[in-house]
C-alpha cells in the first residue's frame, strides 16, 4: 500500500443499538473490516446491543474484548471496541479524526436522544459530536409503525444534518436469500459513507424485455 493510500484510508465509528436488526450490524462491520479502504473502525454497543447480539445471533462474549472477532467471525483486527458509558472516549472529541458514523441498527430511544441534544453516552455523544462537526452520520432506524414523536424526531435530526436511513430492504435486484437484501442494504449505506462496493446492484434502468412484459 502506497503513503498515498495510507493516508486515504478512513475511520468509521459503527454503534449498535437496542432496536432489531442485528444481522445489518454484523453485515456492516464485516464489510469494513475486510475493506482495504478502511484503517480503524470504533464500535459502541449499548447494553441494548449487547442484549440484541445475543438474542438474535447468539453472540455473548464472555470478555468484552472478544466481541468484535465474535461478530465477524474472525480476528477482526480493525475493529476497537470502546465501553459506551466511557464518554471520554477519543470518538467523544471534534478533534479526534473520524470519517462519519452510522448507527446500525438505530433504536428510537437513540434517535429521541441525538435529537434533542443529549450526550449521556459514548453513542449519543459521538453523534452529537458527528454532526456538530459536519460529518457524515447516518441512522439506520428500525421501527415500524412511527408515532409523530419518531417522526418529529428524524426530522429534527435530518435537518441537523443526519441521513435518516431506514432499514428497509429492496427488490429490485431480485435477491434469492436473506443475505443478497441485508448485503445490499448495507452496501448503499457505506457508498453514502464514500465506500462504495463492487457488490452493490446498480439500477440502470427496465430493458425494453422487461417494459413490454408490463
Amino acid at each position: 500500500m502506497t503513503p498515498r493510500q495510507q493516508t486515504d484510508q478512513r475511520t468509521i465509528t459503527v454503534a449498535v443499538t437496542g432496536a432489531s436488526g442485528a444481522v445489518f450490524a454484523q453485515k456492516i462491520l464485516t464489510v469494513l473490516d475486510a475493506d482495504r479502504r478502511v484503517r480503524r473502525v470504533h464500535l459502541v454497543v449499548s447494553n441494548g446491543g449487547i442484549m440484541l447480539l445475543k438474542h438474535e445471533l447468539d453472540i455473548a462474549a464472555n470478555e468484552r474484548k472478544k466481541l468484535p472477532s465474535l461478530i465477524v467471525g474472525g480476528k477482526g483486527r480493525k475493529i476497537e471496541l470502546l465501553d459506551n458509558q466511557d464518554v471520554g472516549a477519543s470518538i467523544a472529541s471534534g478533534s479526534y479524526p473520524v470519517h462519519g458514523m452510522v448507527i446500525m441498527p438505530c433504536s428510537m430511544g437513540t434517535l429521541g436522544a441525538i435529537a434533542h441534544g443529549a450526550a449521556e453516552t459514548l453513542i449519543q455523544r459521538a453523534a452529537d459530536v458527528t454532526l456538530k462537526e459536519r460529518r457524515p452520520l447516518v441512522l439506520a432506524i428500525r421501527d415500524t409503525p412511527f408515532s409523530r414523536i419518531h417522526l418529529e424526531n428524524m426530522l429534527r435530526c435530518q435537518q441537523a444534518g443526519a441521513m435518516i436511513f431506514p432499514i428497509i430492504p429492496s427488490f429490485y435486484h431480485r435477491p434469492k436469500k436473506i443475505d443478497d437484501l441485508v448485503s445490499q442494504y448495507v452496501f448503499r449505506v457505506l457508498a453514502h459513507l464514500g465506500l462504495p462496493q463492487e457488490r452493490q446492484y446498480r439500477w440502470k434502468g427496465m430493458s425494453q424485455a422487461d417494459k413490454l412484459k408490463s
